[in-house]
């Protein structure tokens, strides 16, 4: 998690892909990515974009929340993305334009489905 919130080549790759108008999708810790991504002036290419990830919530249920540098929820949110979330653990997803994320593990499935309505 923490090397894809800092990685340039994937938040450059990222910003492509949002521009792109194609199906950009990030499932449970992965939505961390978006940290990366930066327009010229620094801002967040997803800043009012909602998404969804891991939870603070479920990041304290399986007892990792005190041990992590900082929380996804947390860190997005600061970036002026709109968080949304489920019930802990259960399959959620959130589309807003072409950005398509999941909360969890659970919400991959259903998340691949969205996906496949939109490429066929």
């Amino acid at each position: 998690m923490e090397d894809l919130a800092s990685d340039d080549d994937s938040g450059r790759l990222l910003v492509e892909a949002l521009g792109s108008g194609k199906p950009l999708a990030v499932v449970c810790h992965a939505t961390a990515a978006l940290l990366a991504a930066k327009q010229d002036d620094g801002s967040s290419p997803f800043a009012g974009y909602r998404v969804t990830g891991f939870t603070n919530e479920e990041e304290e249920a399986v007892d990792l929340a005190s041990k992590a540098p900082w929380l996804v929820e947390t860190e997005v949110v600061k970036l002026g993305l709109k968080f949304d979330k489920g019930q802990p653990f259960q399959p959620h997803t959130v589309t807003d334009r072409n950005l398509y994320s999941g909360q969890n593990p659970a919400s991959a499935g259903p998340l691949a489905a969205e996906i496949l309505k939109v490429i066929k």
